[in-house]
């Protein structure tokens, strides 16, 4: 390892969700969170395993409060 300390996935995912909370300045969401933090997972999984990468994607995919309903899947999508 390079001395740099990885942090476990809930700790990055957590932190770039609280920052995307902050920045946009909305309350906290259940809803919201969900997708975000799907969001996050799948772009964690993808390869941005640093917290201001995946704070930054989800900041640009997900505009506002009113985003995470549009863009967020739902059973009838899959099917």
């Amino acid at each position: 390892m390079d001395g740099r300390q990885v942090e476990p996935v809930v700790a990055v995912v957590s932190e770039a969700v609280r920052r995307w909370f902050e920045f946009y300045e909305v309350p906290l969401d259940e809803r919201a969170c969900d997708t975000l933090c799907s969001a996050a997972i799948s772009l964690y999984g993808d390869g941005y395993q640093l917290v201001d990468d995946i704070a930054t994607m989800l900041i640009g995919t997900y505009v506002g409060l009113w985003a995470t309903r549009i863009n967020a899947p739902t059973s009838e999508a899959v099917h």
